[in-house]
């Protein structure tokens, strides 16, 4: 059974740094897409970030484009999302979805993911 668990969340103040972690288990192969998406309360999930199997292409959501960076270890099926700069519209919980499908280009909307994460709280004071 595939379970993705996410890690690192926080309370942070405005301008500061957390670095989430997903680790991906029930599945061996490192052929997979990775992305972070974002849920805060009242609004639809937002795609943040994501990764392909090698690294070979990162998208980014025009929001955290300059300030957040993905990036993964396939040796221990992890996913990183390292957050500079944080601002208060960051609040949010953060989830990390896999993609098994074979693409050349990530995929940002939620559809496109099979297995998703139970989220991890992400909470930016002012």
């Amino acid at each position: 059974q595939v379970q993705l668990v996410e890690s690192g969340g926080g309370l942070v103040q405005a301008g500061g740094s957390l670095r989430l972690s997903c680790v991906l288990s029930g599945r061996s192969s490192g052929s997979y897409g990775m992305g972070w998406f974002r849920q805060a309360p009242g609004k639809d999930r937002e795609f943040v970030a994501a990764i392909r199997w090698n690294g070979g292409n990162i998208k980014y959501g025009d929001s955290v484009k300059g300030r957040f960076t993905i990036s993964r270890d396939n040796a221990k099926n992890t996913v990183y999302l390292q957050m500079n700069s944080l601002k208060p519209e960051d609040t949010a919980v953060y989830y990390c979805a896999a993609d098994y499908r074979f693409r050349v280009i990530v995929p940002v909307t939620t559809k496109e993911y099979t297995d998703w994460g139970q989220g991890t709280q992400v909470t930016v004071s002012s």
